[in-house]
């Protein structure tokens, strides 16, 4: 897929089953999974994690069109811990340049991220649950896009409409990947060099348990 490719619309019947079906959530599985994930392979994600921070340390410099370009980097960053987990998921080997392979999609996770992130403040501003909510359905959003190269309105539908019929078990595992980047964050920061790459790899695992993996090459 090539970078400002919008992505494609992809046939909603493939998730027939998914939206019609009750899913147990395994919180403490998908978050030891990632932990022994991230064990396996610490150099590479404390490196890659760290390579975030100064990208955002260095853009914090340049005030609005820092922020810009943030936004626009962030969704393809974090991408790329999704890339990873999915590799070692369906046991392959991976290079520490796949880490930056969500640039392959950059124009749709930048969309995505975007319409998320207004959706999600509209919703805190407005009444904090729709914020919550929102927060939450999209969690999938990022994963769907580079499964399935799919545009982004259709992956944050499709991920909203998926976790909504078990929301409330999602919002249990969404809290407690939050609440490891918290505490992440309380220990000087140094945390969130573990805590970032553990919970990412932990929602990949979530991911490829509940909704499958459609394709084998990301």
């Amino acid at each position: 897929m090539a970078a400002f490719d919008f992505g494609v619309k992809v046939d909603p019947h493939l998730f027939d089953k998914q939206l019609n079906a009750s899913v147990t959530i395994h919180i403490q599985d998908y978050i030891r999974q990632g932990w022994e994930m991230f064990k396996e392979h610490v150099g590479e994600f404390v490196g890659f994690t760290l390579i975030i921070f100064v990208i955002s340390a260095v853009c914090s410099k340049f005030a609005f069109a820092g922020s810009f370009i943030v936004s626009a980097l962030a969704a393809p960053l974090y991408a790329g811990f999704g890339i990873v987990a999915f590799k070692l998921i369906n046991g392959k080997s991976f290079q520490f340049a796949d880490f930056f392979n969500g640039f392959n999609y950059l124009l749709p996770l930048f969309l995505g991220g975007l319409a998320c992130g207004f959706l999600v403040s509209i919703g805190f501003v407005l009444l904090l649950i729709p914020g919550i909510y929102l927060a939450v359905g999209y969690m999938f959003t990022t994963f769907l896009i580079i499964d399935y190269r799919m545009e982004f309105w259709q992956a944050m539908e499709t991920s909203r409409q998926i976790i909504t019929r078990n929301w409330f078990a999602f919002f249990g595992f969404a809290f407690a990947l939050f609440a490891l980047n918290f505490f992440g964050a309380l220990a000087f920061g140094v945390g969130l060099l573990v805590s970032i790459p553990v919970s990412a790899c932990a929602a990949a695992i979530a991911y490829k348990e509940i909704m499958g993996m459609y394709s084998a090459d990301w």
